[in-house]
């Protein structure tokens, strides 16, 4: 089978025995990523919550964590998985990691800087070490230990980076979850053509709404400039689904600043008295939490 009708095709092929999760070798990584399309809920459920231990540890990535990458994004694709947005949810996670919107827009240069120059025997060095529980003991693994770590971060967020084509099929899945997480991954992803073509074109329906939402906050975000992504929003600000016009009227209040169209300064200062708020699918801060930020920069919170 290839990968279009079997989404872990391959993995028997990766060396999972040679390569290492929080636990050490990453031997039970194939059974967990393959009861993700289990039938039976709990089983699913704790698959799930295995692999977040084993590749997404407190946060750290190993050198396991790449390897996992291509397979939930297979797995995500495909529908006939089950809960696809929860396996969508660990993709995330493995591939950026706990950062919030704070951090963008996104600067993986500067972010995984510390991984420039890290060999591959250095990693292997310090893998050792840690499988043997014996790190602090051994002074140049321990010097490498933190080098190390942003390597197999800047690893997993490169695994990432080379599906966003998929992030951009997810915007138009029925799946409202998954259609958000997507449209919030490709925040941290360079803009290319494909993906603000998908992201504008995003509809604003009632079906829609929790991913234009998402969509537009991801638009807000990107670099300034862009005539196309200041008109999306500025349409959009009148939009029927409360949620839809307010992540506009933020996403343009972050391009614009103090030029902010009258429109969209109204948008946010009625949200702000209003007792309105949503959470947005992918993003950790609530509607309100992003017009109370967006008036801050404005120089209004």
């Amino acid at each position: 089978m290839d990968r279009q009708t079997d989404p872990l095709a391959g993995l028997d092929q990766v060396p999972w025995e040679s390569l290492h999760h929080a636990y050490g070798p990453a031997v039970d990584v194939q059974d967990q990523l393959r009861a993700l399309r289990s039938a039976e809920a709990p089983v699913r459920r704790r698959a799930l919550s295995e692999l977040f231990g084993n590749v997404y540890h407190q946060g750290t990535r190993w050198r396991a964590s790449c390897h996992v990458v291509p397979f939930l994004v297979a797995l995500a694709d495909d529908p006939d998985t089950p809960d696809r947005a929860a396996v969508a949810d660990l993709l995330r996670s493995v591939v950026v990691g706990d950062r919030r919107d704070d951090d963008l827009p996104f600067d993986p240069q500067r972010t995984f800087a510390a991984a420039d120059g890290v060999t591959d025997e250095q990693a292997a060095l310090v893998e050792r070490h840690l499988e043997a529980e014996d790190l602090s003991e051994h002074e140049e693994a321990a010097g490498l230990a933190d080098s190390v770590a942003v390597r197999w971060e800047a690893d997993a967020y490169q695994a990432g980076a080379r599906h966003t084509d998929r992030y951009v099929h997810w915007l138009t899945d029925p799946d409202p979850q998954l259609a958000g997480y997507a449209a919030e991954l490709l925040a941290w992803f360079a803009p290319d053509e494909a993906a603000l073509a998908g992201l504008i074109a995003v509809p604003h329906d009632k079906a829609h709404t929790a991913t234009r939402a998402s969509a537009n906050l991801t638009l807000g975000h990107c670099p300034v400039g862009s005539e196309r992504i200041d008109a999306c929003l500025r349409r959009l600000l009148s939009a029927n689904a409360g949620i839809v016009p307010v992540t506009a009227a933020v996403g343009l209040a972050y391009r614009l600043g103090d030029q902010l169209p009258d429109l969209a300064l109204d948008v946010l200062t009625d949200a702000r008295s209003s007792d309105f708020d949503a959470d947005v699918p992918g993003w950790d801060r609530s509607v309100r939490g992003f017009v109370a930020l967006a008036l801050h920069r404005l120089g209004l919170g």
